[in-house]
């Protein structure tokens, strides 16, 4: 038994391992944009509301590919879905930093950088919980989700030392090499037996049986979950280097700074959630309970208070405690989903409808900030969490009976 067990953990950490180590070149492609606004803007060539088109349309991409690639996940190895959406947006994403005299093919070009990147996350995940045990399942889920949210501060790393058509490049570089390595990799795993395929399809039900299953498995609850905590990890974060320039009245430099050091203090947030969830509040639920209402307090304080470093802090706070929400969604709902044979799609239509709402609030708030100003948008991120709050409340037991929504 302790080899067996050995073999696994062995197995699980180079199934993880690559898996992280592809998603953290995702998420420092896709989070350059956002880290660099404030020099694209500065350089003239720009405009924030172009910024905002832009980011809206890939997250549209983006959206829909989820939906698609994680149908396609279901059915397609994940050596050809993930090696090929990351070759393929190596080529895209360096091409819209060098279109900008084509600004509307540059648009279209960097939203399929969106479809492209989309190939990888519910793939993924299906791969690792089909292929590990539930509990190595967890941790694996837990190093490409740190990945995810530890790729804004590496983005802005690179943004502090280069100008921002460079910081395409080695965006695409990194892209590329992982297209090469997890082909590789990959197709040694499957000779290897350490990844198999399939293992859990269940026969297609007639008359929406799966559509049951899902909905016995919460997912519409998770549905609205993944739209809330999608607007804040995406949208918010896209823009807080424009909060932290325009409303806080820092320089595009010192903006860029600052980024980097909140985006990695709010990484860190996934080792805080799965401890809060493991030892703390032992239960999925009141984990994202918690969150969600510490998340509206942090919110709450970030409209109060002026001064910039503690409105930082509380940005910051605000944003991790979201985050761990979203954690408890990706890390552990939806790898536990394995048995219904559908985690890849699944996975791909809660991430659809989480990138649906970060497109249209990224346009929404391009707008808002001169409509309405920085003050008020900080109480509809607020808002949002309130309704997260809402949501969240353990229906369950104040009415007395099972509640599947």
């Amino acid at each position: 038994m302790g080899l067996i067990r050995n073999v696994n953990v062995r197995n699980a950490f180079l199934l993880g391992g690559l898996c992280s180590i592809s998603y953290l070149s995702v998420y420092f492609a896709r989070n350059i944009l956002g880290t660099v606004t404030p020099q694209m803007i500065e350089s003239g060539l720009y405009t924030a509301e172009y910024i905002g088109k832009v980011s809206s349309l890939y997250f549209i991409f983006y959206a829909v590919g989820q939906l698609i690639n994680g149908i396609l996940g279901d059915k397609i190895k994940a050596r050809y879905m993930i090696s090929g959406g990351l070759f393929f947006a190596a080529i895209t994403n360096i091409l819209f930093s060098r279109l900008s005299a084509y600004p509307n093919v540059s648009m279209i070009v960097y939203g399929m950088t969106g479809f492209f990147l989309a190939m990888i996350y519910g793939p993924m995940t299906k791969v690792v919980a089909e292929n590990t045990l539930p509990a190595h399942a967890v941790r694996c889920s837990l190093g490409y989700t740190f990945a995810s949210f530890f790729g804004s501060p590496l983005a802005g790393i690179v943004a502090a030392v280069l100008v921002w058509y460079d910081v395409f490049a080695v965006g695409s570089s990194a892209l590329f090499v992982m297209a090469v390595a997890c082909f590789v990799c990959f197709l040694i795993f499957e000779k290897k037996g350490i990844v198999k395929y399939n293992q859990f399809d269940k026969p297609k039900e007639k008359n929406g049986g799966n559509i049951k299953i899902l909905i016995e498995q919460k997912i519409v609850r998770f549905t609205l979950i993944s739209i809330l905590t999608g607007v804040i990890r995406t949208s918010v974060v896209f823009w807080m280097p424009t909060y932290i320039a325009q409303y806080l009245g820092f320089s595009a430099d010192m903006s860029a700074t600052i980024f980097t050091f909140s985006t990695f203090i709010i990484s860190l947030e996934t080792f805080i959630a799965i401890f809060i969830y493991e030892r703390i509040c032992r239960s999925m639920d009141k984990t994202i309970l918690l969150m969600f209402m510490l998340s509206t307090l942090f919110f709450s304080l970030t409209y109060i208070l002026k001064i910039p470093v503690l409105n930082i802090v509380c940005l910051t706070a605000g944003i991790m405690c979201s985050n761990g929400a979203a954690t408890m969604l990706w890390s552990i709902y939806c790898v536990g989903l394995r048995d219904t044979g559908m985690t890849s799609g699944a996975t791909g239509f809660l991430d659809f409808v989480s990138y649906v709402a970060a497109a249209i609030s990224s346009i929404v708030f391009a707008n808002a900030v001169d409509g309405i100003g920085w003050g008020n948008l900080i109480l509809v991120w607020t808002a949002l969490m309130v309704i997260g709050v809402i949501i969240s409340l353990p229906y369950d037991k104040i009415l007395g009976r099972e509640v599947k929504w």
